[in-house]
């Protein structure tokens, strides 16, 4: 893999992410210049690739060693969604995540994550979805760890937190129907 344009903040984590994937395949790095939200951009992106796979992670994601290699090797059977060990959320949500294009697109007719979100919650959504489909694997040694030292501070988007449970109420389109599903990261 090769890292060529990014934003000198992200480029060394887009390094890592390339020297450590352990799996051949395009490491794609895009730069919101115009401040569009991550949402927007993974789905811009989404719509351009003709990949098997579709992966999501941030310009803070510190990955460790063979991490592409051993998810691709979860993706088997009805494995639609994986989520790799962030050091957050202890398997239950893939804020950082690895999809089987064909499924998400048919969730959200050509888009990656739903787009009314700007740049939270959108992975917790995908994540209730997969769960609810028995589509959702983990493997806690694909490691892909968010290094942002003020997000636990900074706070959530309120929009998308608000969206996000407004469409919990709705299942999500009627795609959950088990209260507890609708009701995490609420």
């Amino acid at each position: 893999m090769e890292v060529e344009f990014l934003a000198a903040e992200a480029l060394p984590s887009a390094r890592l992410m390339a020297w450590r994937a352990g799996d051949d395949g395009l490491l794609l790095a895009v730069e919101d210049a115009r401040r569009e939200g991550m949402i927007a951009v993974v789905n811009s992106a989404f719509r351009c690739s003709e990949s098997t796979y579709f992966g999501y992670v941030a310009q803070d994601a510190f990955a460790g060693r063979n991490w592409l290699a051993l998810a691709m090797q979860r993706f088997e059977g009805s494995v639609w969604l994986l989520g790799f060990n962030d050091g957050k959320w202890g398997s239950m949500l893939a804020g950082f995540g690895l999809a089987e294009c064909g499924w998400t697109q048919r969730i959200y007719g050509g888009e990656f994550f739903y787009p009314g979100y700007h740049s939270h919650y959108a992975d917790a959504e995908l994540t209730v979805i997969a769960i609810a489909q028995q589509a959702y694997a983990y493997d806690p040694n694909s490691l892909m760890v968010e290094v942002d030292w003020n997000k636990d501070h900074a706070g959530l988007d309120p929009q998308d937190r608000s969206l996000y449970a407004h469409r919990a109420k709705g299942g999500f389109d009627g795609r959950v129907s088990s209260p507890l599903l609708r009701g995490l990261f609420s």
